[in-house]
């Protein structure tokens, strides 16, 4: 009776969900899309060690609804990336979890019928058959955590790994990304602030015990030892861009003054591009300038693209929704995309062997 009085006052139910095992029991990662995932955080690793001169891109939707028109985008990708692998190390975008400002689709992990019957259990097994299947196709995947138990039921098929604005600043997410398996980006502040993104780098490079989850569902001590391939991703804030010289520049300071590996990437959307997609090709174009004229520091980009550019709102009837259309926020369209990254790389060819001299 007394805990009747303390307990649970606004909890209205407690669901059965599937523990991690179960999950990866239903959908088994097999040799082949381990070998993605492995060959895709090497990749990533190496350029921020130095040992690839490349650059890195996460591109793909703001955020996966329809997973047939998800795997229609990556196997255009997956062509795209094959063409410019001399120069460009493309990683596709698959983000399941939306950080709303007040209210609205939480992502197709939490919603994935998109009706707020909120089957996460069925969200959960679909999004990793899906990032299954990315994999399978041969592309490397980036993903936002979001939700701290999540990574134990998918992020063994995740290659990069942001933590987003708002998140980059809590205890838990910087836990979190200290016992990831994956290179991390830790995005600025929404305000603009620098401090945030380096303390996070800071934090989830040394070990830490938290509370979490086994792979058996059952709630456990948590210990790591922290994940040395922190960085910073600039995104924008506080009303104004972040991605030029001066910004760049900036930030490099600040990361010398912290003692941490100049490695910066560049997020062409958000606040950089005021969430205006046609502006997103200005900002990587402006990145590609600084690298030509020499910039080291600058590892890789970030892009919102879909087959269609644009972005809908859900309709009540789910047919009339626009095939390869954001649900989020607004995207560049393919056409745009794979002029972006040829643009790129046909900038970073012309530097190529400078990049590939750098200490």
């Amino acid at each position: 009776m007394t805990a009747a009085l303390t307990e649970n006052l606004n909890i209205v139910a407690f669901d059965h969900m599937p523990s991690p095992d179960e999950i990866k029991a239903a959908v088994p990662l097999t040799e082949r899309a381990a070998d993605s995932v492995v060959a895709g955080r090497k990749a990533v690793m190496d350029i921020l060690d130095r040992k690839d001169p490349r650059v890195f891109v996460v591109v793909g939707p703001c955020s996966i609804h329809d997973p047939v028109a998800g795997l229609d985008y990556a196997r255009r990708l997956k062509q795209l990336a094959d063409e410019v692998s001399d120069v460009l190390l493309l990683v596709m975008r698959v983000y399941f979890e939306k950080p709303r400002t007040s209210t609205g689709w939480k992502g197709f992990i939490n919603d994935p019928f998109m009706d707020d019957s909120f089957r996460i259990d069925v969200g959960m097994e679909r999004a990793r058959r899906f990032l299954l299947d990315v994999c399978e196709i041969g592309l490397p995947t980036a993903t936002e955590a979001l939700d701290p138990i999540a990574p134990q039921y998918y992020g063994d098929l995740i290659s990069w790994t942001a933590i987003g604005a708002r998140t980059s600043e809590s205890q838990t997410h910087r836990e979190m990304a200290s016992g990831l398996s994956t290179p991390v980006g830790f995005k600025n502040a929404t305000d603009g602030d620098m401090d945030v993104a380096i303390n996070a780098i800071l934090s989830a490079a040394s070990p830490h015990s938290f509370l979490g989850i086994n792979s058996q569902g059952q709630s456990a001590i948590t210990r790591t030892r922290g994940n040395r391939y922190g960085h910073v991703v600039l995104r924008g804030g506080g009303g104004r861009p972040n991605y030029d010289t001066v910004s760049v520049s900036l930030a490099e300071q600040a990361l010398a003054k912290a003692k941490l590996a100049q490695n910066i990437v560049v997020d062409c959307s958000h606040a950089n591009s005021w969430k205006k997609p046609q502006y997103q090709p200005l900002v990587m174009k402006d990145v590609m300038h600084q690298i030509r004229e020499g910039n080291d520091s600058v590892v890789g980009l970030m892009i919102e693209s879909n087959i269609e550019a644009g972005n809908q709102s859900i309709p009540a009837d789910l047919s009339q929704l626009k095939y390869g259309c954001s649900v989020t926020d607004a995207c560049v369209g393919w056409d745009t995309t794979e002029e972006m990254i040829r643009n790129a790389a046909t900038m970073l060819r012309e530097v190529a062997g400078k990049r590939e001299s750098r200490p």
